[in-house]
């Protein structure tokens, strides 16, 4: 199928509902926020973005504290490495309230929810922002969550990712369980809606049992948009085959290049268009008045406000592996690297970053836990945008995900600084044109399941549609 592409670029900005963002000194910024436990701050948060006409205010979460560091939680307390996860519902109807257009996206888990709980909550969303919600799929991280889910043990690999295909079936099929026009609301007649326009969906399969339908009708986008970020390779073959948006965390530019063209295939070969998926890489952006400004305040992140021990503490978390009887200057080696599940990836990640360097825990650890874990913009707002320029007209993305080194302050910089030269590069819409989220990021609005004059049928593990 050929590719079309808009001519804008889609960004999101990354969200933590918490006493950080996803750069864990946060807090310990100056001039961070520190009413994080109040809706006014999300609020006054979402007003800015909606400023700087973003697509998407995205809230990542995770289900525990991290506490694989010496099977204890000590240490992400006592040092503020995301200690605090607050639930998502009631910020995400705050938010909605406060803003008009802005798209509103969450992280809910695959491996501890249930189908009808998420199509349900985001059902809901969906309607009552008028069609800006946005699903997360994630499959959760580690042993931790899973205690707290009254699970000894966490799935491993495979096993989370098969659960994760049924799962979401499930959540498409109830969110298509009531027709578009099945509500008639006939007061004369004194007929509500037409009984043979809302279906059960009566799946049985070797997770779910779900009889259906939804209780709460099609929503205005049809469905909301979905999002992934898995980087394994069974990770892509899902986000190819279900995500409108895919986020990715490549270190360079040449890396984000290759890894969109592979993404781009791969949807191709599920039988869907490469435009009807947005691969975004996510980025830090250190705007300064000055470049010299930008350079201190970088200087700041990078080397005074993250605690070793809070590095430590969330590599044990990322990885499911404690490493509180090494040192942070121990090497890592292959053997250590066979012996920890999930930190391949990592280090192949880091060592793109690094070159030849050594690679130590505390180089790994800082990778995880501050500003070196993904391409970072400094500069002056006509810098940035320029940097910002060449990744998309170079095709290594179809926009960013913007984390933010501190809250606010990292977002209302980059609406005053950034957008405005991103705007006169044509890269930024002037103000919103679409109702919902879907029509904002230039995505069709799904046909449902129930009516599909189009069927599909899956062959090899691949997507083929029938007239």
């Amino acid at each position: 199928m050929a590719e079309r592409r808009t001519d804008q670029m889609t960004l999101v900005a990354f969200m933590q509902a918490s006493n950080v963002s996803v750069y864990s000194g946060s807090w310990r910024y100056p001039n961070s926020a520190q009413d994080y436990l109040s809706l006014a701050y999300y609020q006054r948060i979402a007003r800015v973005l909606e400023e700087g006409s973003f697509d998407l205010m995205f809230f990542d979460d995770r289900l525990a504290m991290p506490g694989i560091y010496g099977n204890s939680v000590a240490d992400a307390v006592r040092y503020g490495a995301r200690p605090i996860k607050l639930d998502l519902t009631a910020i995400l109807g705050a938010a909605a309230a406060a803003t008009t257009h802005l798209g509103l996206g969450a992280t809910y888990s695959t491996t501890y929810y249930q189908p009808f709980h998420v199509a349900r909550t985001f059902a809901t969303l969906d309607h009552l922002s008028g069609g800006r919600a946005a699903w997360n799929i994630v499959t959760s991280v580690n042993d931790a969550e899973a205690r707290n889910f009254g699970v000894d043990k966490h799935f491993d690999h495979d096993k989370r990712y098969d659960r994760a295909e049924e799962f979401v079936e499930v959540v498409a099929k109830l969110w298509d369980s009531w027709e578009d026009n099945a509500i008639l609301a006939d007061r004369q007649s004194g007929i509500f809606a037409d009984a043979e326009k809302v279906h059960e969906v009566d799946h049985h399969g070797e997770f779910f049992d779900v009889q259906g339908p939804l209780t709460v009708p099609r929503t205005p986008q049809g469905r909301p948009v979905l999002i992934q970020a898995g980087q394994s390779g069974r990770g892509r073959q899902f986000a190819a085959k279900w995500a409108d948006l895919i986020f990715t965390g490549d270190p360079s530019q040449a890396v984000a290049a290759e890894h969109y063209a592979d993404q781009k295939a791969l949807v191709t070969e599920y039988g869907r268009a490469a435009d009807a998926v947005r691969v975004l890489p996510m980025v830090y952006v250190i705007p300064g008045e000055t470049e010299e400004i930008a350079q201190q305040k970088e200087s700041i992140f990078l080397h005074d406000l993250v605690h070793p021990q809070a590095s430590l503490t969330l590599l044990s978390e990322v990885t499911n592996h404690d490493f509180s009887g090494h040192s942070l200057d121990d090497v890592v080696t292959d053997e250590l690297i066979e012996s920890v599940s999930g930190i391949r990836g990592l280090v192949q990640g880091v060592k793109r970053h690094i070159g030849d360097q050594e690679l130590t825990l505390r180089v790994l650890a800082n990778h995880r836990a501050t500003l070196l874990q993904g391409p970072r913009f400094v500069g002056t707002g006509p810098q940035i945008a320029k940097q910002m320029e060449e990744w998309f007209q170079s095709r290594s993305c179809d926009g960013f995900v913007i984390a933010a080194t501190h809250f606010p302050g990292a977002f209302e910089d980059f609406v005053r600084l950034v957008v405005p030269e991103l705007r006169a590069r044509g890269l930024v819409r002037e103000e919103y044109t679409g109702s919902t989220l879907r029509e904002n990021l230039g995505l069709e609005r799904p046909e449902n399941l129930m009516t599909a004059s189009a069927q599909t049928e899956l062959v090899d593990d691949r997507v083929v549609e029938h007239a």
